[in-house]
């Protein structure tokens, strides 16, 4: 049977779950970024340039306004003919309907006048007729001319010597001979034999508009490649706005190009790839513990990718200024939950990925890194929520300052700097104080455990520590003073003194199951003295467990259970073993009987509680409390945990031991107040008994 290593697998299983969070965060922010050029920092006419200087990148043409070639298209359109197909039969047609219906005569009307009617319905159709609706909106202009049509011929007619059908039949009344009878040849209807015979003809007139309109150039010039378009500081004028915007036009149009997306999509895959991968060549060299742990690079990695998502959303939909989103934020939650170092690479790496959005990065680069490293500098520890109120001040004073300063270097006069930017700035800093009710969403996604829940968790009047209070009041006062011992060790040597004071506080809360068991509980009965040592060996080992149960049963977070599980290691319950071994020597013993399940400390906070466990709850049996005493007790109990190997897992240096010893020392004289002995007073001689002298 092929032998499994289960370690081996377990090592290539986080690796594949590592690969995949970094293949998903270059997949999903290049899938973010936007496919166009588009500038989220807006060009204004009669502004002064806010950016670097700039030059035309390649030759493009330079594009007139919409406003420009309106006009220019509207002057075009005076020379406009649209086409009329000439109706042959249209006349014919009607002239001998006409005939038709009035062979018997006209009454009143002498005869001739048939063929009078006929002769002047001819005429007008010679000139032609067009439809009333066409007629009155070419009116407009007298000059209009249209294109008649007729076969292969086509000529160009004024609007005004042709006739609308309205136009026809008050012209036939306007003869000499036909208005002598004019009352009785409008009971005949005449306008039901005057129909248009020059029809619009849809397809020429719209070829030949699109030919005159395409007529009209769309550039009046072309920028060459190499060539100065605007300095920093310059006002920018028309013909300066003109290139920028037919710059923007350009690029949108080259990006459309099926070629040059595939380019781009390859550049930006690789320039977020080499980033991401120069992030996570940091955590696996420099910060193992937090690469190691899926729930910290999960963090990282996210709010890299969701900063990254946001900017593209404003850039793609022009939607608002980067410069609102609170990109501190970022910085601000990886200072609270791991390092200021590990802070201010993912704040730059992320900063860098954004800025490749941007037609303009580098003052977008400036004014948030310098905004990062002030978030980083305020905020070494958020335990009040006046912390944040303060960074997001400083953030924003500091990213108004720089950019001001950068403008400065740039502009012509103070008048020119660019004070719109400032308001966005300030809606920046007023972002910045959602970090605190962020945290606690970030906390419950991965599983960290802030300075703000650290103390709300070490307030003694919680549930759990005041029953603890009540229950096993002696261990709660041992819990205390554990907690000032550790917190002290831990500002001594750069430790988190906050988490290993919570930790101690709540380290001993399994022996609230039965509190009489042990000694700091008891007064005057002990139990144990009618069990076995494996039974007394076995409830003190159980406080471990028991302490597991019940704060998963409270929530606890899992830091926390940690120091629970640590805090004695893999050691043993050396009382009950010892005896046990005294009084069996040839008998074997069972270390496991009498070992504490562990595992031994791997942080160097949990070794700070170890050492001060141990030592506290020693000196409580000390017979005299002396300088010697005391010393002599914390170098025994810490060697002795040092020679075991209890700290072999957990990156505590020898200087950190040496100073721990050095302040649990200072910290036991104080509290049992140890001082020098005083000199007895001698008896003064009497007279009766007086001082032998020589």
């Amino acid at each position: 049977m092929k032998r499994i290593n289960i370690s081996t697998d377990f090592t290539w299983s986080k690796l594949i779950v590592k690969v995949a969070i970094v293949i998903a965060t270059v997949a999903v922010i290049v899938w973010a970024m936007p496919n166009d050029s588009r500038n989220v920092f807006r060009s204004e006419l009669g502004k002064p340039w806010r950016h670097s200087d700039l030059t035309a990148p390649f030759d493009f043409p330079i594009y007139k306004s919409e406003k420009t070639i309106k006009k220019e298209r509207d002057s075009l359109m005076r020379q406009y003919e649209p086409y009329y197909s000439l109706d042959t039969e249209a006349e014919g047609k009607q002239v001998r309907l006409f005939v038709a219906d009035f062979s018997k005569g006209i009454p009143g009307v002498p005869d001739d006048y048939i063929s009078i009617i006929a002769n002047r319905l001819r005429r007008i159709y010679q000139k032609g007729i067009i439809s009333s609706a066409d007629y009155n909106r070419l009116r407009t202009d007298t000059s209009q001319m249209v294109r008649v049509v007729n076969g292969k011929n086509a000529v160009s007619v004024q609007i005004t010597h042709i006739f609308s059908e309205k136009g026809a039949y008050e012209q036939l009344f306007l003869d000499e001979l036909l208005s002598q009878h004019r009352q009785a040849l409008q009971k005949c209807n005449l306008n039901d034999y005057i129909t248009p015979n020059l029809i619009f003809d849809k397809e020429r007139s719209e070829a030949s508009l699109a030919d005159l309109m395409n007529s009209v150039p769309l550039a009046s010039g072309v920028a060459q490649k190499g060539q100065k378009i605007i300095g920093r500081g310059d006002i920018i004028d028309e013909n300066a706005y003109r290139i920028l915007e037919s710059l923007r036009l350009e690029n949108e149009r080259r990006s459309r190009n099926s070629g040059q997306i595939e380019l781009v999509a390859m550049g930006e895959t690789m320039y977020v790839a080499l980033l991401v991968l120069c992030f996570t060549i940091y955590l696996s060299l420099f910060r193992k513990d937090y690469f190691e742990k899926t729930r910290s690079i999960a963090m990282l990695y996210s709010l890299i990718v969701i900063f990254a998502m946001l900017t593209a959303l404003l850039v793609s939909n022009s939607i608002g200024h980067v410069y609102m989103l609170p990109y501190a934020i970022a910085p601000i939650f990886v200072r609270v939950f791991m390092d200021s170092r590990t802070a201010f690479i993912t704040h730059f790496t992320m900063i860098l990925i954004c800025a490749c959005m941007l037609q303009f990065p580098f003052d977008f680069i400036v004014v948030q890194t310098v905004a990062g490293l002030a978030a980083i500098y305020s905020l070494r520890e958020l335990q009040y929520r006046w912390q944040l109120f303060k960074t997001a001040i400083l953030v924003t004073a500091v990213s108004i300052a720089m950019h001001v300063a950068y403008d400065m270097m740039r502009v012509p006069t103070m008048a020119d700097i660019d004070t719109s930017a400032l308001n966005y700035l300030i809606v920046n800093g007023t972002l910045l104080l959602f970090a605190y009710p962020l945290l606690y969403l970030v906390e419950k996604m991965f599983g960290f455990t802030s300075d703000i829940t650290l103390i709300e968790l070490s307030n003694t009047n919680n549930d759990l520590l005041r029953r603890m209070s009540e229950v096993a009041p002696g261990t709660f006062q041992h819990s205390i003073q554990v907690g000032n011992l550790a917190s002290a060790i831990a500002n001594k040597i750069g430790a988190k003194s906050q988490l290993v004071r919570t930790g101690a506080l709540y380290h001993d809360i399994g022996k609230m199951a039965s509190p009489i068991y042990f000694t700091e509980n008891q007064s005057g009965i002990n139990p144990h003295s009618s069990l076995s040592y494996i039974d007394s060996a076995q409830i003190i080992i159980g406080h471990v467990t028991e302490g597991l149960k019940l704060a998963e049963k409270n929530n606890l977070p899992t830091v926390i259970k940690e120091f629970i599980s640590t805090h004695h290691g893999q050691g043993k319950a050396k009382y009950f073993y010892v005896k046990y071994k005294n009084e069996h020597p040839n008998d074997y013993v069972d270390d496991l009987l009498f070992t504490y399940p562990g595992p031994n400390p791997f942080t160097r906070e949990q070794a700070i509680l170890m050492m001060a466990d141990a030592v506290e709850a020693a000196s409580r049996s000390l017979p005299d409390y002396t300088e010697k005493s005391i010393r002599d007790l914390v170098n025994r109990l810490v060697d002795g945990q040092l020679a075991d190997g209890y700290f072999r897992e957990c990156p505590i240096t020898f200087r950190d031991i040496a100073y721990a010893k050095t302040v649990m020392i200072d910290k036991l004289k104080t509290i049992y107040h140890t001082r020098v002995s005083y000199p007895k007073e001698e008896a003064k001689p009497t007279a009766t008994n007086p001082t032998k002298t020589t």
